[in-house]
């Protein structure tokens, strides 16, 4: 237990470092590179970019190279990034930002591998059920990994803190923040104007730095996981065009069309978050400067939530967490759409970026897990999937971010959600009705086979 839940702590203390930079860079994009569009232009590249690198690279790069080397390597795709910030244009962010998007795609599916194919090898030394010790790992991960929202927007807040602000919002201009922020009336204030150069350039410098410690984390303490475990030697032969195909192969798992939604409306959610919610509400009505205290709010409240749930679904079932979800993004997004946003009511813009990261919890946690269950025994296309169709709904929203209203991308994730809600139902029913055994059986019974040819 103590190995493996070393290797847990390294994989998760490992993308803390690194998203303490990226997933603050990610929050600051549209607020910080307003001009022509050029921060929400960026993380839709990025999202781009890793639909393609879903369709085609985790199961090729994971069989060749293990979950280890392909974390390293993707992890220093992420610190390009990082480094296009410096002079931010369309030279630089874009390619930068493709790089990042092709490295998204093994940097995740590596990682889910990683915890499923450990927690499956611990439950089958102790004879405890697979999916239990699963859902574990993962709330343990996503209690750490959450956090680095908490200490990356923390950086960020104490950095531009410096920047002194002259002036007050007027009433004129806060009539264009929240729901209303339809981009055409957009009004400049001295509270959205870019930061002076000299503190972009310290905040990035500690973001790279951040990067460049995650990297070295993981290749120095991560112990490889034999990424031919579960394979003869003929699978592990196959073809490199097999393996592009294994993705859109698992397709025919009807399961996996149903999840889609679901899955899709993560990469919805996650990017309304960073994308509209950090400028049409934070920045429009308190500046910019709030931007991070505000996302810390929303992270921790996520990071403990993440570590709670992953714990609590032995005991309720993952259907009562995902009902839970549901009903708070529904709330969420009801209250946005009716609520005039206004800096005397500091509070709320706290409340609802907490209630959105409890949501985001459960969606994250139970995905995941999710995942891991129902395709136990084909975990690389199935996670390479998990991040195409989440990148698509990622790649969707920042797509039509600078051409709807706000209360139109409110209505659109509303539907999002309730779509995605009846099609997991789908998922369960079939699961109860077409499985002859129960599912927990059904899934131990998969689980046995490979993995007592695993060695750690």
């Amino acid at each position: 237990m103590e190995r493996n839940l070393k290797n847990v702590l390294v994989i998760a203390v490992g993308f803390l470092f690194l998203f303490t930079s990226y997933g603050a860079l990610q929050n600051l994009q549209s607020s910080l590179n307003r001009a022509e569009g050029l921060g929400v232009a960026t993380l839709s590249v990025i999202y781009a970019s890793v639909i393609v690198s879903s369709m085609f690279l985790p199961p090729i790069l994971i069989k060749k190279f293990g979950c280890k080397w392909t974390i390293t390597a993707s992890m220093c795709c992420y610190i390009t990034f990082s480094l296009g910030n410096f002079y931010a244009s369309w030279f630089t962010l874009i390619p930068t930002a493709i790089i990042l998007g092709l490295g998204g795609a093994p940097l995740w599916s590596a990682e889910s591998t990683y915890l499923t194919m450990s927690g499956n090898i611990y439950a089958k030394k102790t004879g405890k059920r697979g999916k239990d010790i699963v859902n574990q790992y993962f709330g343990i991960f996503y209690l750490i990994f959450q956090s680095s929202g908490v200490w990356g927007n923390l950086i960020s807040s104490l950095v531009f803190r410096q920047e002194s602000v002259k002036g007050e919002i007027t009433k004129e201009q806060l009539m264009y923040c929240g729901a209303n922020d339809c981009f055409t009336a957009n009004i400049t204030t001295n509270s959205t104007k870019r930061p002076a150069n000299e503190l972009i350039y310290t905040l990035l410098s500690i973001y790279t730095g951040s990067g460049i410690l995650a990297v070295f984390l993981v290749a120095i303490f991560l112990d490889p996981i034999p990424n031919d475990s579960e394979e003869n030697e003929e699978e592990r032969n196959t073809s490199i065009a097999s393996g592009f195909l294994s993705t859109f192969r698992h397709l025919r798992d009807k399961r996996q069309c149903l999840l889609i939604p679901l899955t899709m409306y993560s990469g919805f959610e996650q990017a309304f978050l960073a994308g509209d919610y950090t400028k049409s509400y934070v920045t429009c009505a308190l500046g910019i400067r709030y931007v991070g205290f505000v996302m810390i709010c929303s992270s921790a409240t996520n990071s403990i939530s993440s570590l709670i749930f992953g714990k609590l679904s032995q005991y309720t079932g993952r259907i009562a967490l995902y009902a839970l979800g549901t009903v708070t993004h529904f709330t969420c997004i009801i209250s946005l759409l009716v609520w005039r946003p206004h800096p005397s009511q500091e509070i709320l813009f706290f409340l609802f970026a907490a209630l959105w990261g409890i949501g985001d919890a459960v969606f994250q946690t139970q995905n995941n897990a999710l995942y891991g269950v129902l395709f136990v025994n084909n975990k690389e296309a199935a996670f390479a999937n998990y991040r195409l169709w989440e990148s698509l709904g990622f790649v969707i929203a920042f797509g039509y971010s600078t051409y709807l209203c706000v209360s139109i991308k409110l209505y659109i994730l509303l539907g999002a959600l309730i779509f995605s809600v009846v099609f997991y139902g789908s998922v369960e029913y079939l699961q109860y009705r077409n499985l002859p055994e129960t599912i927990s059986d059904k899934m131990e019974n998969q689980i046995e086979e490979p993995v007592t040819q695993t060695k750690m």
